[in-house]
């Protein structure tokens, strides 16, 4: 028989441990207790506690500053987590100093202190120039979409909702008959009536907390020139609904501006607007600001953003205010010769094996008859076009948008040369072809995107918006993936940006602890 080392779970031992021992010099610990014992000013809390006569003494924000942003280090956002921690993790008990906080004062804290929160960003950010990690010559700019603590199925405009409202009234009234027709016919089917008394009960919520809504919460309206009611949201009416490469989401925008030199976040804002271009300004000038009031210095230094925060009103806000930034429009790659090669090798317009080949060309829109005086559109097949919209685009051009009638389409001898996807037209979801022509098209005078342009294609805009991703991606590499932040926990504006300032405040100390001179 194997011999084994013999072992006894019910034996007893008496372990000495020294909490101070467990932050070692070095590790993020380490460096969160030191800034909070040393560095950072948080007497900005105490005006919030009224206990220093009477009531029972609180936990220090110390203590719960110092667990909050080790657990955001971790990936750890639930409060009751948060909590357990407190009581098994040898390190959450070393910066705790063994005491554990309940799960609802970590929540309290996170969600109710979101303008100090925003003062302590300030604080580390200052002590991040004091360390000589601001390069302040190079910031770029990007958000990254999260859910947040709201359902996408609350949201509609607030006609979809009184739509909504009246469906689940008809089906409150249909279990109630139900429910009527059951106790006629005195059936002993006790688990179907249950369920059906559920039913109602949980319908007649849903139908209560939309009519609650409709009557105290007004239409909420989009920021474009065109005034157009956007999907309010039920659960948190500042959150929206967003657009990602991972489908749609209800949630916000984290936005961050980094600098170039160690990757420092300078500023953290969240929006609940799915279109990035109307966050540029109010970020810019949060920026500048913030450096203001913290006595920091900038020269001239380089705003760079992607194409998403591309439009007319923010070129000309760039120009006028002779901020230096290099924003390209989504055509700037098919301009740029280098990436003719590219485009051409990796088209999305690919055949795929063992399936019919699509269409690569099909009639030009030169071929429509549109009269641009009385708005009007013939098709080839001379068949009158409906007016979808008109709209101004992005770059301030005069749009006007046709669709031809899918019942016409449909029918059409033409549809396999005039539509891209011509058996889309057999389907219910389906569209007619359709086709946009611009009103003011060989009339425009130059314009502030046209400025922009010329920049970003000049050989010094290469290179400089060359870096916009090498600085800002990593950092959201880093929240995503290292610090698995996926989605915001709490409800309304200002509490997720004091969660989302939470974390980038995490990613600075990090960097505090590997690049500044305490490190060295």
């Amino acid at each position: 028989m194997p011999k084994f080392i013999p072992y006894d779970p019910s034996q007893s031992k008496m372990v000495v441990v020294s909490y101070a021992d467990q932050l070692q010099p070095g590790t993020f610990e380490h460096a969160i207790h030191f800034l909070i014992e040393q560095k950072l000013d948080l007497s900005i809390f105490h005006p919030s506690f009224k206990n220093d006569e009477t009531g029972r003494p609180a936990y220090d924000p110390a203590i719960l500053l110092k667990i909050i942003l080790f657990a955001y280090s971790k990936g750890i956002t639930s409060s009751r987590e948060i909590q357990w921690s407190c009581e098994t993790n040898i390190i959450f008990k070393a910066l705790s100093c063994d005491t554990v906080p309940h799960y609802t004062t970590i929540a309290n804290f996170v969600s109710g202190y979101s303008e100090e929160i925003e003062t302590l960003f300030e604080q580390v950010l200052l002590i991040c120039d004091e360390q000589g990690l601001l390069g302040k010559e190079l910031f770029a700019l990007d958000g990254c979409k999260m859910s947040s603590n709201a359902a996408k199925e609350w949201s509609g405009t607030f006609k979809e909702l009184e739509k909504k409202r009246d469906k689940i009234q008809r089906q409150i009234h249909y279990h109630i008959t139900e429910h009527k027709r059951l106790d006629e016919n005195e059936s002993r089917d006790d688990e179907r009536r249950a369920r059906s008394e559920q039913a109602i009960e949980t319908l007649t919520k849903a139908h209560e907390k939309i009519g609650r809504f409709l009557k105290t919460a007004s239409p909420r309206m989009g920021k474009g020139k065109i005034k157009k009611e956007v999907k309010s949201n039920i659960t948190d009416n500042e959150s929206a609904k967003m657009t990602t490469s991972k489908g749609t989401l209800q949630g916000y925008n984290g936005i961050a501006t980094v600098d170039k030199k160690h990757q420092i976040i300078v500023d953290a804002q969240a929006f609940g607007e799915g279109q990035e271009h109307h966050t540029l300004q109010p970020v810019l000038n949060a920026v500048h600001e913030r450096f203001k009031r913290l006595g920091i210095e900038l020269d001239d230094p380089i705003i760079t953003a992607d194409t998403g925060y591309a439009n007319e009103a923010n070129m000309q806000y760039l120009h006028e205010n002779n901020i230096n930034g290099y924003i390209p429009d989504n055509k700037f790659r098919s301009r740029d010769p280098k990436f003719t090669e590219q485009k051409e090798n990796h088209s999305k317009r690919r055949p795929i094996t063992g399936k019919k080949k699509a269409t690569s060309s099909v009639i030009a829109a030169s071929e429509f008859e549109f009269d641009p005086v009385n708005k009007t559109c013939v098709c080839p097949a001379k068949e009158q076009m409906w007016l979808r919209s008109e709209f101004v685009d992005r770059l301030g051009h005069e749009k006007i948008f046709f669709e031809g009638r899918l019942t016409k389409c449909r029918a059409c001898e033409l549809k396999h040369r005039c539509m891209h996807n011509p058996d889309s037209a057999n389907t219910r979801k389906g569209h007619g072809r359709q086709v946009s022509f611009i009103i003011n098209k060989g009339q425009r005078a130059p314009n502030f995107t046209d400025w922009m342009k010329r920049r970003v294609d000049s050989d010094r805009g290469k290179l400089i918006y060359s870096h916009r991703m090498s600085v800002v991606e990593p950092v959201f590499g880093n929240i995503g993936t290292n610090k698995r932040l996926n989605r915001f926990s709490l409800r309304g504006k200002k509490k997720v940006q004091g969660q989302w300032q939470l974390y980038c405040m995490v990613h600075n100390i990090e960097k505090i602890k590997n690049y500044g001179k305490w490190a060295a």
